[in-house]
Protein backbone atom coordinates (compact mmCIF):
# COMPACT_ATOMS: atom_id res chain seq x y z
CA UNK A 1 0.00 0.00 0.00
CA UNK A 2 1.62 3.36 -0.89
CA UNK A 3 -0.07 6.60 1.05
CA UNK A 4 1.14 10.23 0.68
CA UNK A 5 2.36 11.96 3.82
CA UNK A 6 2.49 15.74 3.95
CA UNK A 7 5.66 17.06 5.61
CA UNK A 8 5.47 20.35 6.85
CA UNK A 9 9.12 22.34 6.85
CA UNK A 10 8.36 24.24 10.25
CA UNK A 11 6.05 22.70 12.97
CA UNK A 12 2.77 25.33 14.19
CA UNK A 13 -0.08 27.23 13.38
CA UNK A 14 0.87 27.71 9.75
CA UNK A 15 -0.13 24.62 8.73
CA UNK A 16 -3.50 24.31 10.11
CA UNK A 17 -5.50 24.79 7.21
CA UNK A 18 -3.79 22.16 5.35
CA UNK A 19 -3.83 19.45 8.07
CA UNK A 20 -6.91 19.93 8.20
CA UNK A 21 -8.02 19.21 5.15
CA UNK A 22 -5.77 16.36 4.28
CA UNK A 23 -6.91 14.73 7.80
CA UNK A 24 -10.75 15.39 6.51
CA UNK A 25 -9.71 13.71 3.20
CA UNK A 26 -7.70 10.69 4.87
CA UNK A 27 -11.28 9.84 6.77
CA UNK A 28 -13.27 10.02 3.74
CA UNK A 29 -11.09 8.06 2.14
CA UNK A 30 -10.77 5.09 5.40
CA UNK A 31 -14.80 5.52 5.53
CA UNK A 32 -14.02 6.90 9.50
CA UNK A 33 -16.51 8.38 11.65
CA UNK A 34 -14.48 9.78 14.51
CA UNK A 35 -11.94 13.13 14.03
CA UNK A 36 -10.63 13.59 17.61
CA UNK A 37 -8.71 17.23 17.64
CA UNK A 38 -7.43 18.94 20.13
CA UNK A 39 -8.11 23.18 20.33
CA UNK A 40 -7.50 25.45 23.67
CA UNK A 41 -9.59 27.79 22.62
CA UNK A 42 -12.38 26.36 19.91
CA UNK A 43 -10.64 27.66 16.67
CA UNK A 44 -8.98 24.57 15.27
CA UNK A 45 -12.06 22.45 16.35
CA UNK A 46 -14.42 24.90 14.36
CA UNK A 47 -12.18 24.22 11.10
CA UNK A 48 -12.11 21.07 11.71
CA UNK A 49 -15.84 20.80 12.35
CA UNK A 50 -16.47 23.03 9.01
CA UNK A 51 -14.36 20.89 6.89
CA UNK A 52 -15.84 17.46 8.21
CA UNK A 53 -19.36 18.88 7.16
CA UNK A 54 -18.01 20.26 3.83
CA UNK A 55 -17.50 16.67 2.89
CA UNK A 56 -20.20 15.52 1.36
CA UNK A 57 -21.94 12.11 2.26
CA UNK A 58 -20.15 11.26 5.09
CA UNK A 59 -21.22 11.84 8.98
CA UNK A 60 -17.73 12.20 10.49
CA UNK A 61 -18.24 13.27 14.14
CA UNK A 62 -15.49 16.24 15.37
CA UNK A 63 -14.56 15.17 18.81
CA UNK A 64 -12.79 18.79 20.13
CA UNK A 65 -10.13 17.71 23.36
CA UNK A 66 -9.74 21.29 25.34
CA UNK A 67 -6.87 21.74 27.73
CA UNK A 68 -8.06 21.31 31.46
CA UNK A 69 -9.82 23.67 33.56
CA UNK A 70 -6.73 25.38 35.73
CA UNK A 71 -3.87 24.43 33.11
CA UNK A 72 -2.39 27.86 32.56
CA UNK A 73 -3.96 29.79 35.87
CA UNK A 74 -6.08 28.24 38.28
CA UNK A 75 -10.00 27.62 38.20
CA UNK A 76 -9.58 29.04 34.41
CA UNK A 77 -10.52 27.50 30.88
CA UNK A 78 -9.46 28.95 27.91
CA UNK A 79 -12.15 27.44 25.64
CA UNK A 80 -13.89 30.11 23.68
CA UNK A 81 -17.66 30.30 24.79
CA UNK A 82 -18.45 31.90 22.07
CA UNK A 83 -16.67 28.68 19.86
CA UNK A 84 -18.37 25.99 22.04
CA UNK A 85 -21.96 27.30 21.07
CA UNK A 86 -20.69 27.24 17.82
CA UNK A 87 -18.91 23.69 18.09
CA UNK A 88 -21.99 22.61 19.75
CA UNK A 89 -24.66 24.23 16.68
CA UNK A 90 -22.10 22.24 14.08
CA UNK A 91 -22.98 18.67 16.34
CA UNK A 92 -19.27 18.83 17.49
CA UNK A 93 -18.66 16.99 20.78
CA UNK A 94 -16.39 19.26 23.14
CA UNK A 95 -14.97 17.61 26.28
CA UNK A 96 -12.41 18.45 28.75
CA UNK A 97 -10.24 15.79 30.92
CA UNK A 98 -6.77 16.17 32.44
CA UNK A 99 -3.85 15.23 30.59
CA UNK A 100 -3.36 11.25 30.41
CA UNK A 101 0.53 11.76 29.69
CA UNK A 102 1.11 14.39 32.61
CA UNK A 103 -1.71 14.94 35.20
CA UNK A 104 -0.86 14.13 38.84
CA UNK A 105 2.36 13.17 37.84
CA UNK A 106 3.39 16.55 36.72
CA UNK A 107 3.16 17.94 40.19
CA UNK A 108 4.97 15.29 42.48
CA UNK A 109 7.76 16.11 39.73
CA UNK A 110 7.36 19.57 39.97
CA UNK A 111 7.62 19.28 44.25
CA UNK A 112 9.94 16.27 44.69
CA UNK A 113 11.49 16.47 41.30
CA UNK A 114 12.40 13.30 39.25
CA UNK A 115 9.92 12.23 36.47
CA UNK A 116 7.10 9.48 35.61
CA UNK A 117 7.22 6.82 33.65
CA UNK A 118 4.03 8.70 32.18
CA UNK A 119 5.60 11.77 31.50
CA UNK A 120 8.99 9.61 29.79
CA UNK A 121 6.40 8.31 27.38
CA UNK A 122 5.66 11.75 26.58
CA UNK A 123 9.15 13.21 26.63
CA UNK A 124 9.81 10.29 24.00
CA UNK A 125 6.75 11.30 21.66
CA UNK A 126 7.70 14.26 21.95
CA UNK A 127 11.18 14.57 21.55
CA UNK A 128 10.96 11.82 18.23
CA UNK A 129 7.77 12.70 16.73
CA UNK A 130 7.00 16.38 17.83
CA UNK A 131 4.51 18.00 19.99
CA UNK A 132 1.55 17.50 17.95
CA UNK A 133 2.37 14.19 17.52
CA UNK A 134 2.33 13.65 21.68
CA UNK A 135 -0.90 15.69 21.51
CA UNK A 136 -2.57 13.55 18.99
CA UNK A 137 -2.15 10.35 21.09
CA UNK A 138 -2.98 12.29 24.36
CA UNK A 139 -5.93 13.19 22.96
CA UNK A 140 -6.98 9.81 21.61
CA UNK A 141 -6.62 8.29 24.74
CA UNK A 142 -8.59 10.88 26.33
CA UNK A 143 -11.16 10.80 24.50
CA UNK A 144 -11.63 7.24 24.89
CA UNK A 145 -11.20 7.38 28.18
CA UNK A 146 -14.57 9.84 28.19
CA UNK A 147 -16.15 7.53 25.84
CA UNK A 148 -16.84 9.84 22.90
CA UNK A 149 -14.92 7.41 20.58
CA UNK A 150 -15.32 3.45 19.66
CA UNK A 151 -12.35 1.11 20.89
CA UNK A 152 -11.90 -2.35 19.95
CA UNK A 153 -9.78 -3.82 17.26
CA UNK A 154 -11.54 -2.92 14.26
CA UNK A 155 -11.50 0.78 15.56
CA UNK A 156 -9.74 3.59 14.14
CA UNK A 157 -9.96 7.52 14.00
CA UNK A 158 -8.30 10.36 13.31
CA UNK A 159 -6.08 12.61 15.19
CA UNK A 160 -5.47 16.01 15.08
CA UNK A 161 -3.16 17.99 17.20
CA UNK A 162 -0.75 20.80 17.18
CA UNK A 163 2.50 22.60 18.32
CA UNK A 164 1.93 25.56 20.45
CA UNK A 165 -1.60 26.41 18.27
CA UNK A 166 -3.33 25.22 15.07
CA UNK A 167 -2.52 21.91 13.86
CA UNK A 168 0.38 20.49 12.00
CA UNK A 169 0.11 16.55 12.78
CA UNK A 170 -2.59 14.25 11.65
CA UNK A 171 -2.81 10.35 12.02
CA UNK A 172 -5.11 7.39 11.90
CA UNK A 173 -4.86 5.69 15.38
CA UNK A 174 -6.73 2.62 16.83
CA UNK A 175 -7.63 3.84 20.23
CA UNK A 176 -6.95 2.17 23.16
CA UNK A 177 -7.48 3.70 27.16
CA UNK A 178 -5.32 4.92 29.70
CA UNK A 179 -5.68 1.25 31.40
CA UNK A 180 -4.59 -0.36 28.05
CA UNK A 181 -1.85 2.17 26.53
CA UNK A 182 -0.14 -0.61 24.72
CA UNK A 183 -3.26 -1.86 22.50
CA UNK A 184 -2.79 1.54 20.83
CA UNK A 185 -1.37 1.57 17.24
CA UNK A 186 -0.40 4.52 15.00
CA UNK A 187 -1.74 2.95 11.63
CA UNK A 188 -0.68 6.32 9.88
CA UNK A 189 0.77 9.44 9.61
CA UNK A 190 -1.09 11.58 7.31
CA UNK A 191 0.61 15.18 8.32
CA UNK A 192 3.54 16.11 10.43
CA UNK A 193 6.40 18.81 10.95
CA UNK A 194 9.74 17.16 9.64
CA UNK A 195 11.49 19.53 12.11
CA UNK A 196 10.32 19.25 15.50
Amino acid sequence: MNREITYFEKAGAVNTDETVRVAVKRAVELGIKHIVVASTTGSTGIKVAEAAKAAEGTDIKVIVATIHYGAREEGKWLFDEDNLKTLEDMGASVFTQTHTLSGVERSFSGKFGGVSRVETIAAVLKSLFGIGFKVAVEITIMAADSGMIPVSDDSEVIAIGGTGAGADVACVIRPGHANSFFDMQIREIIAMPRVK
